[in-house]
């Protein structure tokens, strides 16, 4: 069988949530390809890519905006893989005409529509075509939890026969032995773009809150999204400013670092189609303090400390808890590691290769 995947995003050198999910994927499936062939587009050559099979070819196809529906869609028309997989849910205009084609996407979160706040008017109104669009067309739908799921049938009326929940992996690179010696000694750890759904300014007011009863310090990392400025400006204005700092994106090595020396791994987040990041530090032998919504509780299971994301007071005290109870930390410790074992890149692959010869 011939396989196409659309790999476009992994053009980019700062890896998100998607991107990571499409390099991370990529790389499980170079591991065991099966008996395939596998066509990967993009629209230039990605300067980051994993060791792939030999059964595995590159077609750069060079475009502007709109790549996937013109340069991708024509050249799939004429190509004609067996199966076409969108790790990202844009699926080409002409995939009704595709005869002898089958689409499988993944939705990794209908976050737009819970917090259209999260994204500029172009990108909500975007987002609502093209991931109606997936629903209505696709051939198979994966979703990243159940979550997700639910919320993509609420949403489209797709039939729930065609959604897979195959979750997430985790790379063995994120372990406790990561653990070095950090710029502050104890400190909580947020990860994510900094953007309105994140929740990010109730962490910081629920930070500033804390009695400092030990040194500890809140440090954030990610890059700029929409409307994300303004966090550094309530930063600034914080009396506990000092310890509390921005550090941007970061690179993998040097995430591995941060999140195993973290005393706790705090995710705010108002919405979460999968939340890997919690995955990222269960891994690395860290305690989570997430929020108790979506899909975090699915993720977590009985692994974190959870809070309403959206009380201030709530945040606090679990995060005061967690700052104070050694005895809570090595609990969720274990439980983190005992539960991310269930959670690996070749059973992700797998059950998404599966898929994609289900839908022949």
């Amino acid at each position: 069988m011939r396989i196409g995947i659309d790999i476009s995003r992994l053009a980019t050198r700062q890896r998100t949530g998607t991107e990571r999910y499409t390099w991370e994927l990529l790389a499980a499936l170079a591991a065991d390809p099966g008996p395939h062939q596998y066509i990967l587009y993009c629209r230039e050559m990605p300067s980051d890519l994993p060791t792939l099979a030999p059964e595995m070819s590159i077609r750069v196809l060079p475009g502007a905006r709109l790549w996937t529906h013109t340069r991708l869609a024509w050249d799939v028309f004429i190509d004609r893989p067996d199966v076409l997989f969108i790790p990202s849910h844009v699926i080409p205009w002409n995939a009704p005409l595709l005869r002898g084609t089958r689409v499988v996407t993944t939705i990794h979160d209908l976050g737009f529509l819970a917090y259209a706040a999260a994204h500029t008017t172009f990108q909500n109104i975007y987002l609502r075509v093209s991931t109606r669009w997936a629903a209505w067309v696709a051939d198979g739908i994966i979703a990243i939890s159940q979550a997700t799921a639910d919320d993509l049938v609420r949403y489209t009326g797709v039939d729930r026969q065609r959604i897979q929940v195959i979750a997430h992996g985790v790379s063995a690179a994120f372990r406790p032995s990561n653990a070095t010696p950090q710029a502050y000694t104890r400190y909580f750890l947020s990860v994510g773009t900094l953007q309105p759904r994140k929740n990010l300014q109730r962490l910081i007011e629920a930070f500033v809150r804390m009695p400092q009863t030990h040194d500890t310090h809140l440090v954030i990392a990610g890059k700029v999204g929409w409307l994300g400025e303004p966090l550094q400006a309530l930063i600034d204005a914080s009396p506990v400013r000092k310890n509390i700092h921005m550090v941007g994106f970061v690179s993998d090595v040097e995430l591995y670092g941060l999140l195993a020396s973290a005393r706790a791994f705090v995710f705010p987040s108002l919405y979460e189609g999968f939340g890997m990041p919690v995955l990222e530090a269960m891994a690395s032998g860290t305690t989570v303090v997430c929020a108790q919504t979506t899909a975090l509780p699915e993720v977590a299971g009985d692994a974190a400390v959870y809070f309403d994301p959206l009380s201030v007071p709530s945040i606090t005290d679990a995060l005061q808890r967690v700052d104070r109870d050694d005895l809570l930390v090595a609990a969720c410790v274990a439980r983190g590691l005992a539960r991310v074992k269930q959670y690996t890149w070749a059973r992700c692959a797998s059950a998404t290769r599966s898929m994609l010869e289900r839908n022949r």
